[in-house]
């Protein structure tokens, strides 16, 4: 028999300790699971993602890297495969498939897998001891595991007891959630938890564990959405609905203090929300993420224990994002002539479209080309597969002809200080020169907005007149004349 050994309720145990209660509970009788409501529990072990080599073992029970332990030793790994002779079922991932499991082989000889006290309960209190639970061994003749489970007080009075009886055989394997509950004794929070295996090792008795968790069970607690039959609600980014909150609780919480709590990153931490410590709560609108809440209660007289609460049922408010959405530059065409649009969407599983349907030639296009015989604005829209939208626009203006200022006056009076040809659009490709009177270029501009503001190199030029060339890249059009530029 081990030695007792003390541990705490949070989740700072000692290691060896998840290998125990993942032991106690994998072999935990299918006993009944928590008929009323349950708290965040006390223990709460998934064996992580990383390996579990700083682990203290109890008894003859070794820590070993290989994915197939020998009898007596045991491994945290997140898959095993074909073990001894493929006697074993291959598992490729934990319970919940994103995580690690423990793998026991159990030693020779039958005996206590722990004898522990577990301190800092609530007392009076029903607790449900939780596991998930595979025998890894395949349809074969071979020694099914097998536990008995005894909750004793310190002081040796056993509390309550399960047996397990045979671990069945699967033809696959096939991962089962095994618990029992018990009560707390009213003027005594510590239990000890003594864990025998009945089963030897040898040919079998050998099981894989995840997800062990012990936490408080107390009588029914409910909350809903005022006004929606439903425990989720989608809504989008800018929403302005109030939601109210109604909890119940049973008559058995004689003096109960209440809370509500908040979850923003799916259950995994809970904040209490000020002031809301009533039945109800009054939810008002905010910005984007995922929102949890839940009701908890806790009798007066353990209220300052935070681990005696139970919870209620989970509602959520998801405040999705609105699509980012751009329809591009404003475009300029000649009479007859065409262009592209450049639409940009962000978001997951947008469907987006442009309109109106008219003189586009596909409105599902992010970049569909249009040709409008006269100005038209078109509106892209994005909405996502919760109904979140937003839209764009932009403006196609359509020109007989390009009309090229002859003169500006760059004297830094705010007023013609730029010569800018309005209706040049970059799209048309159009390369522009500018030369002084001795054949020299004094401004270039190739596919882009032509804005000269007299200066080359950062030196003004002198006042005169300067000759101007506009070239296109698909068309024999050139325009040319005389800039005159005055200061």
């Amino acid at each position: 028999m081990f030695a007792p050994v003390l541990f705490s309720r949070r989740l700072s145990y000692p290691a060896f300790l998840l290998l125990i209660i993942g032991w106690l509970v994998n072999n935990v009788s299918k006993a009944q699971i928590c008929n009323g409501s349950l708290g965040d529990p006390v223990v709460d072990i998934t064996f992580g993602p990383g390996g579990a080599n700083n682990f203290s073992p109890p008894g003859g029970y070794t820590y070993t890297q290989s994915n197939c332990p020998d009898d007596g030793y045991y491994t945290i790994t997140s898959s095993t495969s074909a073990c001894f002779g493929n006697t074993w079922h291959t598992l490729s991932s934990d319970h919940t498939g994103n995580g690690n499991f423990m793998l026991v082989n159990a030693t020779f000889a039958p005996g206590d897998f722990l004898v522990t006290t577990v301190t800092d309960l609530c007392p009076n209190t029903t607790y449900e001891f939780a596991a998930w639970i595979v025998n890894v061994m395949k349809p074969v003749v071979s020694i099914r595991p097998a536990v008995v489970f005894r909750i004793e007080t310190p002081s040796g009075t056993i509390l309550d007891s399960f047996k397990t009886g045979d671990i069945d055989v699967t033809a696959a394997p096939l991962w089962k959630q095994y618990g029992f509950f018990f009560t707390t004794p009213p003027n005594n929070a510590s239990i000890v938890l003594r864990i025998s295996n009945s089963a030897p090792g040898g040919y079998g008795n050998d099981i894989a564990l995840d997800d062990i968790t012990f936490r408080p069970c107390g009588s029914k607690i409910t909350a809903g959405i005022v006004g929606s039959t439903s425990d989720t609600i989608n809504v989008c980014e800018g929403n302005t609905n109030v939601y109210t909150f109604a909890g119940t609780a049973s008559s058995a919480y004689q003096n109960p203090v209440y809370h509500w709590q908040v979850s923003t990153d799916s259950g995994t931490n809970w904040q209490d929300i000020a002031g809301a410590t009533s039945l109800s709560y009054t939810r008002n609108p905010t910005g984007p993420g995922n929102f949890w809440y839940r009701l908890t209660v806790v009798d007066a007289t353990v209220g300052g224990i935070p681990s005696c609460r139970i919870a209620s049922d989970i509602l959520v408010i998801n405040v999705h994002l609105k699509p980012i959405v751009s329809a591009g530059p404003d475009r300029i065409i000649l009479t007859g002539s065409s262009a592209s649009l450049f639409g940009q969407v962000q978001g997951g599983n947008l469907v987006y479209s442009w309109s109106p349907n008219s003189f586009i030639d596909d409105i599902q296009k992010l970049t569909p080309v249009v040709n409008p015989p006269a100005d038209m604005d078109y509106t892209l829209s994005a909405t996502t597969s919760f109904g979140c939208n937003s839209e764009d626009f932009v403006h196609v203006k359509v020109v007989t002809g390009i009309y090229v200022p002859t003169a500006f006056t760059p004297n830094g009076d705010g007023i013609n200080d730029k010569w800018e040809i309005p209706f040049l659009d970059p799209a048309f490709g159009a390369t522009v020169n500018v030369f002084n009177r001795y054949g020299q270029i004094v401004y270039h501009a190739e596919g882009q907005t032509v804005s000269w503001d007299g200066t080359i190199n950062g030196a003004p030029q002198g006042s005169g007149a300067y000759v101007y060339l506009i070239t296109f890249k698909q068309s024999t059009l050139k325009l040319n004349g005389t800039l005159l530029l005055v200061r």
